[in-house]
């Protein structure tokens, strides 16, 4: 007996040091490793962003300037604040050490604070004390350059991995993305029928701030190698020289932000001063269909997307009243997709737009940004030309109850437009072939939006004069979406492959589902109380009204005091089972609370309970056995 305690003890004493043993092994043979067991992989990176941190040749600091104590008080922005820290530390785990994090709690009139001043992260009020609270990231690099998050947004926790690693990226690659811009609009400012030169189209000037913007002629036959982007807008009469510079520019792997329009207002061409009628009758539809078919779209520039679910109000005359124009959109949240172009953004307005289908058999991958809603239809273009009452185009109007597509993003392997080779006219440098493939590793990233007009000002923004200044002011986000385009084209496709992940809260879906069919359950009956509620105190009130004048009083009889009491005891009625209704809304709630306390607190506990009291019986009836088998043996 004594031999078998002894032994015990020592085997104990031996696990005890193996495990301490393998605890320190594996600490340092497997540091790094980490095991993402989350339902939604959120600590696990995207591949471009693991791509993108394997390339940063020069260290980056990074830091995270967060109000520890402030956001005690804010348990939503406590807990969303908990998430970006340990990512933040994640990418940092990653980077081999390129990337240096800082995690700083700026306290008042401190040096901390003035720091994130100084990098661009700004405070916000918060309590009724207004603390300052900090919740932003700022990151420099070896050549002082700069960049920070002003603050996170938790409406926005689905694209914290991109906007992070978009930081980084430019970061590491601080040069001024390459920008080539073609465009068959007078955008770049023209002059006015009264002699007046217009300025060029705030979309155009914002890019210019951003990005290095470089004009490209409509017959332009070669495209830089160092361009970043490519953007077309109302690409129209290309010559097949010019298409193939396009198309080999796409095939080499390169990002093109692409308008098309079957009905462009601010198309100017075919004008003539003697015939005011040829402009309005002339064809202003965008061409590109070789090299939309080439890339898997599919446009037709003789439809217009008819909304009447988002139909805009406006003017055609002076003096007239407004009327809603379905050819006219405003696009909410509800046209958006979950994508960082449209991330953030409040309404789009769009004119006269077309639709985008992928292309049957195409390879690539379409993503929808922005689509109508089910109450459209596709009607000619010829109906919007000469329209003189947008009323008319709801004459006939018969929704297709499908959602078109406005605006998509468009990835994969393509082929060229140009199979046969270069056409006539071209000539390629010595040495140089041309290409019939995208490569594996550069796939075709283009974004397309059916609309031109939604980058005139008059959709989006308005110009007023301030103490003799021009002083712009949007109402709408058509600019930002322009920008999110063009900065998410901008970087490599490793970036643009880093898309929005689920968010950190889970939403208690089973509970949402109650409260929704309880909702649905007691809506109705509260509708009627509440009903009956009003027409009790109406009556209630006209009555007290003729008995409280003096020579009225002397005539109301015992019938008439004895309704009123009635009308008392009917109201004290209703609103006691107004209040039970309103209360068996949340009683499904409190059931599954309850029965979870019960599973979790009780059953559960029972279970393993019952379940080592097996074990224990089993092992009971084991040892019993073995001193019988010694003595038969």
């Amino acid at each position: 007996m004594n031999k078998r305690s002894t032994l015990g003890g020592t085997a104990l004493v031996a696990l005890a040091l193996l495990f301490i043993g393998l605890t320190v092994l594996f600490n340092y043979a497997l540091r790094g490793w980490r095991l993402d067991l989350t339902e939604n992989r959120l600590y696990t990176t995207a591949p471009g962003t693991d791509r993108i941190l394997a390339g940063i040749k020069e260290p980056i600091n990074l830091y995270f300037f967060y109000s520890e104590k402030t956001a005690q008080q804010l348990p939503q922005l406590r807990t969303y604040g908990t998430r970006v820290r340990e990512f933040l530390e994640e990418l940092a785990g990653r980077s081999n050490g390129k990337l240096i994090l800082h995690v700083i709690d700026p306290q008042p009139f401190s040096e901390e604070e003035d720091r994130a001043a100084e990098l661009g992260v700004r405070p916000v009020p918060v309590g009724a004390a207004s603390s300052q609270f900090y919740f932003g990231l700022a990151g420099t690099n070896s050549t002082d350059g700069h960049a920070a998050i002003e603050m996170f947004d938790p409406n926005k926790e689905q694209f914290l991995e991109y906007d992070v690693v978009k930081l980084v990226y430019q970061l590491a690659n601080p040069k001024k993305p390459v920008v080539a811009w073609l465009s068959s609009l007078p955008m770049d400012g023209s002059m006015d029928p009264s002699g007046r030169t217009r300025d060029p189209w705030m979309v155009l000037s914002e890019a210019r701030q951003l990005f290095e913007v470089r004009p490209l002629a409509p017959g332009a036959t070669r495209i830089d190698p160092d361009v970043n982007v490519l953007v077309m807008v109302h690409p129209k009469n290309l010559s097949p020289a010019t298409q193939f510079a396009i198309d080999q520019f796409a095939l080499r792997g390169g990002h093109i932000l692409l308008f098309v329009d079957p009905l462009s207002e601010n198309d100017v061409s075919g004008a003539d001063p003697q015939n005011p009628m040829a402009a309005m009758v002339a064809d202003k539809s965008s061409h590109l269909e070789a090299l939309l078919n080439a890339w898997g779209v599919q446009f037709d520039p003789g439809k217009v997307v008819a909304d009447r679910g988002r139909a805009l109000s406006v003017t055609m005359r002076e003096g007239e009243a407004p009327v809603e124009h379905p050819g006219v959109l405003g696009l909410d949240q509800s046209s958006f997709s979950d994508d960082v172009v449209t991330a953030g953004l409040s309404n789009i307005n769009m004119a006269m737009a077309g639709a985008l289908s992928p292309l049957k058999g195409a390879q690539v991958r379409f993503e929808p940004l922005l689509q109508s809603s089910t109450d459209a239809e596709l009607l000619p273009v010829a109906r919007f030309r000469l329209l003189q009452d947008p009323a008319s185009l709801l004459d006939g109007f018969k929704p297709s109850g499908v959602r078109y597509t406005l605006a998509a993003r468009v990835s994969g392997p393509v082929h060229t437009a140009f199979p046969d080779g270069p056409p006539a006219g071209v000539t390629l440098p010595a040495g140089q072939l041309d290409l019939k493939a995208s490569a594996a590793n550069r796939p075709l990233n283009l974004i397309v939006f059916a609309d031109t007009d939604m980058l005139s000002d008059f959709l989006w923004v308005r110009v007023q004069n301030f103490f003799g200044q021009p002083l712009a002011q949007a109402w709408a986000s058509n600019g930002d979406a322009v920008q999110n385009a063009l900065g998410n084209l901008a970087g490599s496709a490793d970036l643009i492959s880093v898309r929005g992940r689920a968010t950190f809260t889970r939403p208690f879906e089973r509970v949402e589902k109650l409260r929704r069919a309880a909702n649905e359950r007691f809506r109705a009956k509260e509708q009627e109380l509440e009903q009956q509620l009003r027409d009790t105190e109406e009556k209630l009130t006209a009555l007290q009204a003729k008995s409280d004048k003096s020579p009225a009083a002397l005539l109301v009889t015992p019938e008439q005091e004895q309704e009123i009491e009635h009308f008392r005891l009917e109201k004290v009625r209703i609103r006691k089972e107004l209040r039970a209704v309103r209360a068996g809304l949340d009683a499904d709630i409190k059931g599954l609370g309850t029965r979870l306390k019960l599973i979790n607190i009780v059953l559960v506990p029972l279970l393993f309970a019952l379940l080592a009291l097996l074990v224990a019986a089993w092992r009971r009836r084991r040892r019993a056995r073995s001193p019988m088998r010694e003595e038969l043996a």
